[in-house]
């Protein structure tokens, strides 16, 4: 068994099919890229997954295809824990961002998707208010694992290429949850 599991590693490794940090192998996608700019530069690539969540993957693919990531910042970022963005309503770049975080987009919030997977290093998750059916466009990338999150947000994707991207991404003010003065931003988002 130990032989099967060592050699299916290290193909994933060889083929670069393992998503990085995340250990979860990288799927047919969708892949959801961010050309993240400011501080930091660089493209972090979101291997979506429309098996664990698809009435949420169909709503970010729908929103990249229209151009509603594009300019928008990390407006929560939390040393240790998560960075947060997708607030295409309030969280626009050289717009007035001090709501960034309570807006969503013109389509409809969601019902909850909760899965089994586990909130590890490089997952991806869709933020969400008290209601457990309100998630819309915003969502999150983690540093960390964070298992309390496990079955009370919708899982919908992992990293596979930029997780450093990810690590560099300018943090915020602890005091204040997290808020970012001088925020990152997503340049642009595209679907493949």
């Amino acid at each position: 068994m130990r032989k099967i599991l060592l050699a299916t590693a290290l193909a994933f490794a060889a083929t670069g099919a393992w998503a990085e940090g995340s250990g979860v192998p990288d799927t047919d996608g969708p892949n959801l890229t961010l050309e993240i700019g400011g501080s930091v530069s660089g493209n972090v690539v979101i291997d979506l997954l429309p098996d664990v969540a698809p009435k949420h993957v169909e709503q970010i693919v729908a929103l990249a295809k229209e151009g509603a990531y594009d300019d928008v910042i990390f407006h929560r970022v939390i040393e240790g824990f998560m960075a947060q963005t997708g607030d295409v309503q309030f969280g626009k770049r050289g717009g007035d961002t001090r709501m960034a975080g309570v807006g969503g987009s013109e389509r409809p919030d969601l019902p909850a998707e909760f899965s089994n997977r586990s909130f590890t290093r490089g997952m991806v998750g869709m933020a969400r208010s008290a209601d457990p059916n309100s998630a819309n466009s915003q969502f999150f990338i983690m540093f960390q694992a964070s298992p309390h999150l496990d079955g009370q947000y919708t899982i919908v994707g992992h990293v596979v290429e930029g997780l450093e991207i990810v690590d560099q991404i300018q943090k915020g003010d602890m005091r204040q949850n997290g808020l970012v003065d001088q925020p990152d931003y997503i340049v642009q988002a595209t679907v493949e």
